[in-house]
């Protein structure tokens, strides 16, 4: 499994993180950031990748309604890239961009061909 993760490294994959699960019973003034730290989590189990980066999009779209009234999902982009600086210590990272969906229903996760 190992050496077949390591050809397929860079790879670009929709998700529709269900958000409203993960912040329930967190406090008000802690929703929004949670959010950010939970999406960071999931991109880092589904990529494997601990190097993870919030697109500036995203983190307006999360705040868009305040701190306490983060959306129930949000619809994203996990692509995982090489890192260019090469004293890194992580071979990859993973950039979460957000897709604007009309609506949620019906969406599966699906691998994009960049």
């Amino acid at each position: 499994d190992a050496n077949r993760t390591r050809t397929a490294d860079v790879v670009s994959r929709d998700y529709t993180i269900h958000l409203h699960k993960r912040l329930h019973g967190v406090g008000f003034k802690k929703r929004a950031p949670r959010a950010v730290r939970e999406i960071k989590k999931f991109a880092t189990q589904m990529m494997r990748t601990t190097d993870v980066r919030v697109d500036t999009k995203l983190n307006k779209f999360i705040w868009s309604k305040g701190v306490r009234n983060v959306p129930y999902r949000v619809r994203v982009r996990l692509s995982r890239k090489r890192n260019e600086d090469e004293e890194a210590k992580e071979k990859l990272y993973t950039l979460v961009q957000v897709i604007e969906v009309p609506s949620f229903k019906g969406l599966q996760n699906e691998n994009v061909d960049e």
